[in-house]
């Protein structure tokens, strides 16, 4: 049998998972395993929370009694230096299994009685705002204990930029991230990517399409939260790409409070029709803002890029059209002019290529900004493949990222020169009368060379009476 057909061998397989309680054991003693022994993994996961720089432990399955009741936490994770230390319960779920209130405040209860630091939860979901668990537990429960979350897709982009981007010190723990990432990467390994927008979906969309939709009605609270999870999950997708930290947008208000957030999607959602959420994306021209438009079954990537200080509108519409030279014909691009009312001057760039004079309502008004716009066809289905919704928005931040984000630069003004001498002279002797050019010879002149000759009197020098020979 030919070489090509053999399965090489891997330190982490995913041969021989039987059932979800097999998944859930090997993704967890993996991931536990690989962070005590790639320093600068385990440390960028444990550090968020609070760990100290030191020594990092991890334990499987660590008994512990509760009354008359034996529990087992998926692991334990140790860190220490010094007289300092910081202890956490893991709690795992693969798949579609999701996180039990009372398993976790069991669990609450053993790390306050045991003195640890914090319960941490892992599993497929994302809770729409950083730092929210997904879970509700009961809050007397976390006065002494902290409760924290990572999803899997959280773990593989650290993994991912920590071993291609960050860098792992020795080769071969650098190999060894790299076998947890083939492995997470794996369909069998329970390590899913956003996969569902929630059994609310359909009839969220059906709603918006009969114009029936009330921010009352039971579910849209639910798209709501999960288009904000989306958005996470594309800020997590597109970093692990990027090799950098790419993040939504989200007020002092609404990290605050993520609730206030969800009620504005929600209210946005029921009176326009929209999903509207905006990414930052390290070293861009300005945030991109993703909205879905439920009603006309689109989706919209927009930037908007501040145009030149300088110049005639045409020079700053020209300016816009060098560095979108690759993007394609029907990304649409807006002119806002100062002290303008309503929208700007719109079209599409194919024509603005032909005639940039489109974009230019008045040539008396300056130009202050660009909104660089592209609208591709919503999908309709609640979970992933062909013709889904999530499938749709993350092709579209995708796409549009590399085909116009990318290209775009902020306008810089260019540094004054530093003017010669000779310069100076040229432009002075430009713009006064050669009789009053400050360089003219003065009674203090030697006229001739060699140093004979009169000097000519002052009326003669400017020309009032001619020098007599």
């Amino acid at each position: 049998m030919a070489e090509e057909s053999w399965h090489e061998a891997r330190l982490i397989p995913t041969s021989g998972i039987n059932g979800a309680d097999e998944q859930e054991r090997r993704a967890t003693s993996a991931l536990l395993a690989v962070m005590s022994a790639v320093h600068e993994f385990g440390r960028v996961l444990v550090k968020p929370f609070g760990a100290p720089a030191g020594n990092l432990q991890t334990f499987v399955e660590v008994p512990f009694i509760v009354g008359e009741k034996k529990l087992f936490p998926d692991g334990l994770i140790r860190v220490a230096r010094g007289q300092k230390s910081w202890t956490a319960l893991v709690e795992v779920k693969t798949g579609e299994n999701v996180l039990m209130a009372e398993q976790l405040e069991n669990y609450l209860d053993i790390a306050r009685d045991e003195g640890y630091d914090a319960v941490l939860t892992i599993s497929n979901e994302i809770p729409p705002v950083a730092g929210q668990h997904p879970t509700a537990v009961d809050k007397r429960k976390l006065r002494k204990v902290a409760l924290h979350h990572l999803s899997w897709t959280k773990i593989l982009s650290e993994a991912v930029m920590q071993k291609e981007f960050r860098g792992v010190a020795d080769p071969d723990q650098a190999w060894i991230l790299g076998e947890l990432i083939r492995y997470l990467e794996h369909p069998r390994s329970g390590a899913m990517e956003f996969s569902d927008m929630g059994e609310s979906w359909v009839t969220t969309r059906e709603a918006v399409r009969a114009g029936t939709l009330r921010a009352s009605d039971k579910g849209i609270k639910e798209v709501a939260a999960r288009f904000d999870a989306l958005l996470r999950f594309s800020c997590l997708s597109l970093g692990r790409k990027l090799g950098t930290e790419v993040t939504p947008v989200l007020s002092r208000k609404e990290l605050a409070d993520p609730a206030s957030r969800t009620q504005a999607l929600v209210t946005e959602l029921a009176r326009d029709a929209v999903l509207c959420g905006s990414i930052r994306i390290p070293a861009t021209v300005s945030d991109v803002v993703v909205t879905a438009d439920l009603r006309a079954g689109t989706v919209t990537c927009h930037i908007d890029v501040d145009a030149p200080r300088e110049g005639r509108p045409t020079t700053r519409v020209n300016w816009l059209l060098r560095q979108l030279k690759t993007a394609p014909d029907g990304v649409r691009i807006e002119a806002h002019a100062a002290h303008e009312r309503g929208a700007g001057a719109a079209e599409l760039l194919k024509k603005v290529r032909e005639n940039p004079a489109l974009l230019i309502a008045d040539p008396a008004k300056e130009i202050r900004s660009f909104r660089v716009a592209m609208t591709v066809p919503m999908g309709t289905k609640r979970g992933r493949g062909r013709g889904s919704f999530i499938d749709s928005v993350l092709s579209a931040i995708d796409t549009f990222y590399a085909e116009v984000v990318q290209q775009l630069k902020a306008w810089a003004a260019a540094p004054p020169r530093l003017r010669s001498e000779a310069d100076a002279l040229a432009t002075e002797e430009a713009q006064v009368a050669p009789a009053l050019v400050s360089t003219a010879l003065s009674s203090q002149d030697d006229p001739t060379p060699d140093g004979g000759g009169d000097a000519p009197t002052a009326a003669e020098e400017v020309g009032v009476i001619a020098p007599t020979e």
